[in-house]
């Protein structure tokens, strides 16, 4: 099957909004923590979160055109401090209740029974079901012109994970913390290891890092 721009274009919204969520793949699923300047709670889901470097550490994520109400974004801009916790078998449902558009004085935290945790770190809420969690300081708001959304980039404060979860070189096991992956805008997914490489360089082999690749 082909489909060319012109036939996207001739889509009705939903299913053209459906394929083009699908096309760039698998992506992670995460609720952003965060509180308004009245110290109310919000919570949101979001599948595109991205990282943007290691030292500072640097997180991005998409946050659509300002043309209406947008919580997770205003309070973020308000108090510069947010929350990104995981996602994992446990919860998919409770997150995705997430998505509701409910009226500005409800909570999500309320509404779909997930735990808001307050730290002496962060006025920002993380959600105490996660199992993997992390505190953000705003860094800086780029607006992207060709569709008027905007990418908002943190550097992360604080990271709070099960104990035994990093490995000797410092990768967190997210499979073993049951985090899930999302396609599209409603389809989630468990993850399976399939191997785990050396670095790679021109002149040398690969080799596996697993005792038994699957």
């Amino acid at each position: 099957m082909i489909i060319t721009a012109q036939q996207l274009s001739r889509l009705d919204s939903r299913t053209r909004i459906n394929t083009i969520n699908s096309l760039s793949g698998f992506k992670s699923a995460s609720l952003i923590g965060t509180v308004n300047e009245q110290g109310g709670y919000n919570l949101a889901i979001i599948s595109s979160i991205v990282h943007l470097g290691a030292d500072p550490a640097l997180v991005g994520f998409i946050a659509r055109p300002h043309t209406t109400r947008r919580d997770t974004l205003e309070n973020i801009l308000a108090t510069g401090v947010y929350t990104i916790n995981h996602i994992h078998e446990g919860i998919i449902a409770q997150a995705h209740q997430t998505s509701a558009r409910y009226d500005a004085g409800i909570s999500e935290f309320d509404a779909t029974g997930l735990t808001p945790l307050i730290t002496d770190h962060s006025a920002a809420p993380y959600v105490k079901e996660s199992h993997i969690r992390y505190s953000l300081r705003f860094v800086e708001k780029l607006d992207i012109a060709a569709n008027g959304t905007h990418m908002i980039i943190g550097e992360v404060s604080e990271v709070q994970l099960p104990d035994d979860s990093l490995d000797a070189s410092g990768k967190i096991d997210l499979e073993a913390a049951g985090t899930v992956a999302i396609s599209g805008l409603d389809h989630y997914h468990s993850t399976r290891t399939l191997n785990r490489f050396s670095y790679a360089k021109p002149d040398q082999p690969l080799c596996s890092l697993l005792t038994e690749p699957v």
